[in-house]
C-alpha cells in the first residue's frame, strides 16, 4: 500500500481554516477552488460527490470529523483505486513571532495499487496549493 504524506503552511489562523474544511459540502466555493470544480453532499452527510479539475469524479465515504482535532477523515475507491483512505487536518503553527496567524494544513493518503502513488502524490500537492491560494485570498 502506498502512504502518501503532504503539507502546506497556510498564513491564516487555524480556526479559519479548519471552518472551511469542516464544510463538507463546500470544497469548490471556500476551500479549494480551481482544484475542485463541485462538490455536493448526501443529504445524510455521510459522503459527498467530488469533481476535480481534472475530470475525475469521487463518491467519498465521510469517515469521521474531529472537532478537536480539526481532522476530517474519507475514502473512496473507483476508477483505478482498489483502496483509498485520506485525512486532512489543521495544525496550528507554533512559530513564537506569529501566534495564532497562522497554520498547517496535512493531508494524509493510504492507496492502492501502488502504480497510483505519483498521480495521486501530484494531486494533493496542487490540491494544497488550491488550498492555500483559496483560505489566503479570503
Amino acid at each position: 500500500m502506498a502512504s502518501l504524506y503532504d503539507e502546506i503552511l497556510i498564513e491564516v489562523p487555524a480556526d479559519m481554516a479548519w471552518s472551511a474544511l469542516r464544510d463538507l459540502g463546500a470544497l469548490h466555493t471556500r476551500l479549494a477552488v480551481g482544484f475542485v470544480t463541485d462538490c455536493r453532499l448526501e443529504a445524510d452527510g455521510a459522503a459527498r460527490q467530488v469533481t476535480f479539475a481534472n475530470g475525475m469524479q469521487a463518491r467519498e465515504q465521510i469517515i469521521a470529523v474531529d472537532e478537536a482535532r480539526r481532522r476530517i477523515v474519507w475514502s473512496a475507491a473507483g476508477g483505478r483505486l482498489t483502496h483509498h483512505n485520506a485525512s486532512a487536518q489543521v495544525l496550528e503553527d507554533d512559530d513564537a513571532a506569529t501566534p495564532g496567524r497562522r497554520c498547517h494544513l496535512v493531508w494524509i493518503a493510504d492507496l492502492l495499487p501502488h502504480e497510483m502513488a505519483p498521480p495521486i502524490a501530484a494531486m494533493l500537492r496542487q490540491g494544497l496549493l488550491a488550498m492555500k491560494r483559496t483560505l489566503e485570498a479570503a
